[in-house]
């Protein structure tokens, strides 16, 4: 018996040792810093093992981002000890070919290649450099030419070339994290040179997704959103009347259910004017809209509001984000909103507004969800003094990348011209359709009408852009490529951006960010932060999101506790320092504050509100999340957040 306590004693003893050391470790610090800690994100079929050099291990989640505490060479092969936390939770060693550094949370989305040229990847930045010193020489275009035809000589400085089509990172998830950088110039333009690791997802895995996906109809979902507000019936009656036009084109053709139809209804605050029974509401969904009678049946039920609203402002922006989250998207390989409305939105800090969002934010979520938004805006002449400040709002609104503005405005809301507009606007959507996916964009025929002739042009790049996403799921996969250089401009048009730069967040993050968010506007709000202190916090929050999006919580001293801020720390140096992209936050002086106008305070204070609103929406919206271990959507699931919309 004794024999067996101490032996337990022993076992025990050497657990709490390896307790005791595990933390007692600390990751190894990134070079030249005080705070930041070396971290690594793992390639697709990596595996933590329990020793260095072991043949057996644990296959790891692709994109884990783990931290650093040991390095060691064996055999001629460096290994990682490596940890989920920076507090001595170690996870095993990782072979460190199977691991990407990463010194900031910072990744790029590439942008559609359409009208622009595909990104060149270089072997190192001196080649890079000297094909920017000579942007518009004949080096940059032999070597272009080489890439495009797929020619590279084994020397040539080229490694690799962006895709032909554009790749939908929401449907295959990719990740190109940026390691490093440095600032040029590009003709007239700043731009930066980018040390990019390019890690997708097995090409085998996508391309049997994509393979999946071809074997069904290219299908399109077309949501109308309606202002069902005082004297809008004969505007309701004309848009059911042009989708049971398009049903019957459908249905002599062969094709209903390849386009389907949804429409949701608003008016204003209900709370405040309760006779208009509802502020937005679901008529038709697009699984509904498949069925013609259906729509018809549903569509009959809805009709304009008998009392007046508060004013001439609508909650617009209520039926869109019904529209964008509450459809049934999925399976749509196309997908559209037509806003019809003669009033102005409520923007997100209206006291009326019941969504809390903004234009850019409204704008971002519909793009987050691949929705393109039209606006056929009713220039009635009741609401002659807000026409401008509306144009303006849904011109911004109805902004799609690569296209332009989505907007037509209709003078004095004449319902012949409405009625011709949605005739062609729904028209042209369902005939590219149903014309398939080898159609090539068709100039649209003349019209005595300048303004939709533009339009029309607009929905045909709009649709073939569309159609060739789909096409192109297959081709369109990231090289593997790693240690590569790229510029983030095109060479040709330096005013453009050839990529976009996103934040990899998971879940739980993001959450984390809309609460610590939330909680420094109120505590500033209640007169609990000095101004200085207020701008503190936000760069604290801003630079951690953008370096070490595990460390939120940690880093404020609204979350954390009086004096534990990363500028109360000494430390926001360290986050900033080597960020080649920072929000506005991070530059903002307590002078340039004290020196803005009362409105432009206001501005910027709304326009946080707006982006805690987003963060909740984007949170709530499942659809969007991406699970690197093909499970369900958990806190751990990730999303490549825009880096326009941090703080």
């Amino acid at each position: 018996m004794m024999k067996m306590m101490r032996k337990g004693c022993l076992l025990l003893l050497m657990l709490w040792s390896a307790q005791v050391l595990a933390e007692g470790k600390k990751p190894l610090l990134m070079e030249g810093k005080r705070a930041l800690y070396q971290r690594v994100l793992t390639v697709p079929d990596a595996r933590l093992h329990d020793q260095p050099g072991d043949e057996q291990g644990m296959v790891a989640t692709p994109f884990s981002a783990l931290y650093v505490y040991e390095r060691k060479t064996l055999q001629g092969e460096e290994w990682l000890l490596v940890g989920m936390d920076r507090h001595g939770g170690l996870a095993g060693w990782l072979a460190a070919k199977d691991s990407i550094s990463w010194n900031q949370g910072l990744t790029v989305v590439f942008k559609d290649p359409a009208g622009r040229d595909r990104v060149l990847m270089l072997r190192d930045k001196a080649a890079l450099a000297a094909l920017v010193k000579n942007a518009g020489g004949e080096e940059y275009r032999r070597l272009y030419a080489q890439a495009v035809q797929g020619r590279l000589p084994a020397d040539a400085p080229v490694v690799a070339i962006q895709p032909a089509g554009h790749i939908d990172i929401r449907k295959d998830f990719y990740l190109v994290p940026i390691l490093d950088y440095e600032d040029t110039w590009l003709g007239t333009e700043q731009a930066r040179m980018l040390k990019i690791a390019s890690v997708p997802l097995s090409a085998q895995e996508n391309r049997a997704a994509a393979q999946d996906g071809l074997q069904k109809e290219y299908t399109a979902g077309l949501v109308f959103v309606i202002d069902a507000s005082l004297s809008m019936d004969e505007y309701i009656q004309r848009t059911r009347d042009a989708v049971m036009k398009i049903y019957d084109r459908l249905g002599d053709a062969g094709q209903l259910g390849r386009v389907n139809f949804g429409l949701v209804a608003f008016r204003d605050n209900a709370g405040a004017a309760p006779g208009l029974d509802f502020t937005a509401r679901t008529f038709v969904t697009l699984a509904q809209g498949r069925d013609p009678g259906v729509f018809l049946e549903k569509v009959d039920q809805l009709a304009a509001a008998r009392v007046s609203s508060r004013d001439f402002r609508e909650d617009a922006y209520a039926g869109l984000r019904q529209a964008i989250e509450g459809m049934g998207w999925q399976g749509h390989d196309a997908r559209y909103v037509v806003l019809i409305t003669d009033a102005g939105a409520r923007e997100g800090d209206d006291p009326l507004s019941t969504t809390g969002l903004g234009t850019a934010e409204l704008r971002q979520l519909a793009q987050d969800n691949g929705i393109a938004l039209f606006v056929l805006h009713l220039k009635t002449p009741a609401e002659m003094a807000d026409h401008d400040a509306a144009e303006a709002q849904y011109r911004a609104l109805s902004d799609f990348p690569g296209i332009g503005s989505l907007y037509y405005g209709v003078p004095t809301g004449n319902v012949e011209e409405f009625g011709a507009v949605l005739d062609s606007l729904a028209g042209q959507i369902s005939a590219q359709v149903a014309q398939g996916l080898e159609a090539q964009p068709q100039e649209p025929e003349a019209e005595n009408n300048p303004r939709l002739s533009e339009l029309q042009s607009k929905v045909e790049k709009l649709g073939y852009a569309l159609r060739m996403q789909y096409l192109q799921q297959i081709k369109g996969q990231p090289p593997r490529v790693f240690n590569a250089w790229m510029l983030d401009r095109d060479f040709r048009q330096p005013q453009r951006r050839s990529v976009d730069v996103r934040v990899l967040l998971t879940r739980d993050q993001l959450s984390d960010l809309h609460d610590i968010l939330r909680q420094v506007l109120r505590t500033a709000e209640d007169g609990l932060l000095s101004p200085q202190n207020f701008l503190n916090e936000l760069k604290s929050l801003a630079a951690t999101i953008s370096r070490n999006p595990e460390e939120l919580g940690h880093t404020t001293a609204t979350t954390a506790g009086e004096g534990n801020s990363l500028v109360d720390m000494g430390f926001i140096g360290d986050y900033i320092e080597g960020l080649p992209y920072a929000g506005e936050v991070v530059s903002l002086s307590l002078e340039d504050w004290q020196n803005w106008p009362a409105g432009r305070q206001i501005e910027f204070l709304r326009s946080l509100e707006e982006k805690i609103t987003y963060y909740q929406a984007l949170h709530d919206n499942t659809d969007l999340w991406i699970s690197l271990d093909n499970g369900p959507v958990s806190g751990d699931s990730v999303y490549p957040l825009s880096l326009d919309m941090l703080p």
